[in-house]
């Protein structure tokens, strides 16, 4: 194989995995500046080497084979290593620049990003950061995002995950609520209480809180006179004002407990743990 050659498959390559990441050769063409029947004759090429279809096509889409998911993976890996590599060359010559574009949910953006973002700037000064903070489902390819976090696996092949944290929940009220009423001591008293129901954008369903009893996750599910959508930091807020009972995580918390807002509940409950 030749230089040439060689030169043309990396290509290849490169344009298979960025019409497998769009779904679509057009939007592949636009980001490689070809024309989208070049990207289409240079995959076709691909599979005939390999004697495998790797697109399924209709007139309006592509959709990965099995295996062309397989070969997707692969040369994903590989790719990334080469990056990888020259990162680690040139990674002290060059300045980093450019735009980044990420997606984070609301609770997560205010207590855990924007807090590091100034940070991140000082050390960057010539990436533009543009974070959009929400709670709305959101297809991070087709919306052109560089980096998203959320919570759980996700369900796209097409994106990379790396685990952050294991994020810890605690259940929380005022000390104006407590001083009102009888703190709970277990599941069957919390039913008794005026718990904040958060409902989640992507469902309209009420978000059960989660225990553990003997290493097993326990959901709790109850009905409740206060509602709150779209922004789940409203609970939290509504439960620092004394209007109830409501389970976060700990990150969110914390700073409302040092400061006297909230005060944790429960956490000696051995059923809890």
């Amino acid at each position: 194989m030749n230089k040439h050659s060689t030169t043309n498959q990396f290509s290849a390559i490169q344009f298979f995995c960025k019409s497998a990441e769009f779904e679509s050769f057009t939007a592949a063409a636009e980001i490689f500046g070809v024309t989208p029947a070049a990207i289409s004759r240079s995959v076709r090429r691909i599979e005939e080497r390999l004697g495998v279809r790797l697109f399924a096509r209709t007139t309006r889409q592509i959709r990965l084979t099995d295996h062309g998911r397989m070969y997707y993976q692969e040369c994903r890996q590989a790719l990334d290593q080469i990056a990888e590599a020259e990162r680690a060359i040139t990674g002290d010559q060059a300045i980093p620049s450019g735009i980044v574009r990420i997606s984070v949910p609301t609770t997560y953006g205010h207590h855990r990003v924007l807090p590091l973002l100034p940070k991140f700037r000082a050390r960057y000064p010539n990436i533009t950061v543009d974070i959009n903070i929400g709670n709305r489902n959101v297809d991070f390819v087709e919306e052109g995002y560089d980096l998203a976090i959320r919570l759980g696996d996700p369900q796209d092949s097409r994106l990379v995950a790396r685990k952050l944290e294991d994020a810890t929940l605690g259940v929380f009220a005022s000390p104006f609520y407590l001083n009102r009423h009888v703190i709970p001591q277990n599941l069957d008293d919390l039913r008794q209480q005026e718990c904040i129901q958060f409902v989640l954008p992507s469902t309209g369903r009420a978000m059960p809180w989660i225990f553990k009893h003997k290493g097993v996750d326990v959901d709790f599910a109850f009905d409740s006179h206060v509602r709150c959508s779209e922004d789940v930091l409203g609970c939290v807020t509504y439960a620092k004002a004394g209007g109830g009972i409501f389970q976060t995580y700990h990150f969110i918390a914390d700073e409302s407990v040092k400061n006297g807002e909230l005060t944790e509940i429960l956490e000696g409950v051995r059923d809890f743990v």
